[in-house]
């Protein structure tokens, strides 16, 4: 049985309901994989303006059609209650129906296909099968007969695509081909994402287990999930040594160390405070997301990579 829409939202109107819906800081993780891309394919004497621009547009594109098909999705199976205690979801709140959510996620994935076929044209029939697999997964996330992130599979696919696939796909439409070096920069910024995925299973741990969702939180428990979370931060913080190890990049690239400080706060809160309060979590791990991974393209764009 669907769940009943909250009759009393917030006001919001117009386009605002739209960017509310879209969820604007949780699109660090387009932007970051496609600046550590465009950062590989610069070292390698390969930048390609238009193709950096129109990687971000699909990638932006991809994420807020996620987004909006998750916020209907969420909603028809029952795991966006009244209890919910992330931010507003605007199908839960009443502020925009099914229908008209559903059609916003469709017209967000066929302009994100756009993007892709000029890509296509660019770079040949590889960003093609890229793009429709990035898509897929972006509906089977939470819906359809078996939805990713209700059968334990959602960080894995985070860091599928969001690192391997965001951050070599980006490199290729540029280069042609994809850097040694993508490979452990995939690794850091995935593992980034993936950890703001796991502050909204150990906030939903509760919610999560009502609605079906196995979570690693609701699998194994909460401190499972925290646990988690400082694992995946870890490595985000190794990968960087692992391209020097290997001859992939210079120093430049240890930049990202400058954010410890930030992500061992949000470790501790992660770790002691419950409920809405690790709100505050997952948007100082979006932060993190973010100055890691730009900090890091710094890195890769000043040191230099092997292209081949």
């Amino acid at each position: 049985m669907k769940a009943e829409a909250q009759s009393k939202g917030p006001s919001v109107a117009g386009w605002r309901v739209w960017v509310l819906a879209s969820r604007p800081r949780t699109l660090t993780a387009a932007l970051t994989p496609v600046a550590v891309g465009s950062a590989l394919a610069y070292a390698a004497g390969s930048f390609r303006l238009s193709a950096a621009l129109a990687a971000l547009l699909a990638a932006l594109l991809i994420q807020v059609g996620t987004n909006l098909h998750n916020d209907v999705a969420d909603f028809e199976r029952g795991a966006d209650a009244g209890d919910r205690l992330g931010p507003l979801r605007v199908t839960q709140a009443g502020l925009l129906s099914p229908r008209q959510v559903r059609a916003g996620a469709l017209a967000a994935f066929a302009a994100a296909g756009a993007a892709g076929l000029y890509l296509t044209w660019l770079v040949g029939w590889p960003v093609l099968i890229i793009g429709l697999a990035s898509i897929a997964a972006g509906l089977a996330y939470t819906a359809g007969p078996w939805p990713l992130a209700y059968n334990g599979l959602g960080d894995l696919f985070v860091m599928l695509f969001f690192g391997f696939v965001a951050v070599g796909g980006t490199a290729y439409v540029q280069v042609g081909s994809v850097p040694p070096a993508a490979w452990p920069a995939a690794l850091a910024v995935g593992s980034t994402i993936t950890a703001l995925l796991v502050v909204n299973n150990v906030r939903d741990v509760e919610s999560d287990r009502r609605a079906g969702r196995r979570t690693i939180p609701v699998v194994f428990g909460r401190n499972v999930g925290v646990a988690e979370y400082a694992l995946l931060l870890a490595v985000a913080y190794l990968a960087p040594f692992l391209l020097i190890a290997f001859g992939l990049a210079a120093p430049w690239v240890l930049l990202p160390l400058l954010t410890v400080p930030l992500a061992v706060r949000q470790v501790r809160t992660l770790g002691r405070e419950r409920g809405r309060a690790l709100n505050a979590v997952l948007a100082g791990t979006s932060k993190l997301v973010l100055w890691h991974g730009l900090l890091l393209a710094v890195g890769l764009a000043v040191g230099g990579v092997p292209s081949l």
